[in-house]
């Protein structure tokens, strides 16, 4: 039985390396559609289902990220259509990274990871935050090891290492008194943890356990993907914060990656020369920006494999 992380591996390898961000604040929607979908929430969801459909129809993504925060800030509604895109992800066949981000100790770790892979919450990988101390992470490894007895598939985590933020350089980037870097130390123990996942999964091509690599700066891609060439990224920073397409190219060799794309593929619309006009009268529909958002991610995923063709990948 495949692991979520493999899963994840060999979609990207068939769909191409694009994630989907659903990233979707209500302001990523027209203002005068948003009152003809409804409140806030149902017309996220709305454009969300619109994008799926597309996206997996097309086979122009292998993931879709979804950032539990956009949801929780509209509140009870909000999470109903978190848990409804979840849903709808998981129909679609492709995989759902639910960018959480948790990192807690003991009890608390454990009810995170209970509460995110089981039950209404329900995803195949989240994010991982490091930062308190690697028991952190155990709470949430236990689940990616086979499950009822091997009658079902691990989940999988994204451990935070080099992220696409500026302030990245607070922290990660230090140097420790015992030798390179906070982020080194903390791929180092990925490695670690990847090495004992292999004896649990001996056929299978990457761990359970990835890495969350940004691809905003080029300086640290391949001394990263070098360095950790069992562990699957999951590469944020492509299309609206400035990353490269090459940077991102860079890190899908060895176990490859996901390369997510979020605003780029929202807020196409905004950019697109045949709804100018529709824009400014507030005449869009959702169909109109759902074309926008399809057309945004089949120009992701070209760009995405012809940087890979360049680099010989």
């Amino acid at each position: 039985m495949k692991h979520a992380m493999e899963i994840l591996k060999e979609l990207s390898e068939k769909n191409g390396p694009l994630c989907v961000g659903l990233d979707t604040d209500p302001s990523y929607i027209p203002a005068p559609l948003l009152k003809v979908l409804g409140d806030p929430a149902e017309a996220v969801l709305s454009y969300n289902k619109e994008i799926i459909r597309r996206v997996a129809a097309d086979k122009s993504a292998c993931c879709f990220k979804i950032q539990i925060a956009y949801y929780e800030a509209m509140g009870l509604k909000g999470l109903k259509a978190y848990v409804e895109t979840l849903k709808a992800v998981k129909e679609s066949g492709l995989i759902a990274i639910s960018d959480i981000k948790r990192g807690d100790i003991a009890d608390t770790a454990k009810a995170y990871a209970r509460a995110h892979f089981s039950g209404e919450f329900e995803t195949d990988i989240i994010t991982v935050n490091p930062y308190m101390g690697f028991d952190t992470l155990k709470p949430f490894t236990e689940y990616c090891k086979p499950l009822d007895d091997g009658k079902k598939a691990g989940k999988g985590i994204f451990v935070l290492l080099r992220t696409s933020n500026p302030g990245m350089v607070d922290i990660e980037q230090q140097e420790l008194k015992s030798g390179g870097r906070v982020l080194d130390r903390t791929g180092n123990e990925l490695s670690r943890i990847a090495s004992e996942f292999k004896a649990l999964y001996p056929e299978q091509t990457c761990s359970p356990v990835g890495a969350v690599v940004g691809c905003t700066e080029e300086s640290d891609a391949r001394l990263l993907r070098d360095a950790y060439p069992e562990l699957f990224f999951l590469i944020p920073g492509y299309g609206a914060q400035g990353g490269a397409a090459r940077i991102a190219a860079t890190l899908l060799d060895k176990a490859g990656g996901a390369v997510n794309s979020s605003r780029g593929i929202l807020c196409a619309w905004k950019k697109d020369p045949d709804l100018a006009g529709k824009v400014e009268s507030g005449n869009l529909c959702l169909k109109e920006i759902a074309d926008s958002a399809q057309k945004a991610a089949l120009a992701s995923k070209a760009d995405l494999l012809n940087a890979k063709k360049e680099l010989g990948l």
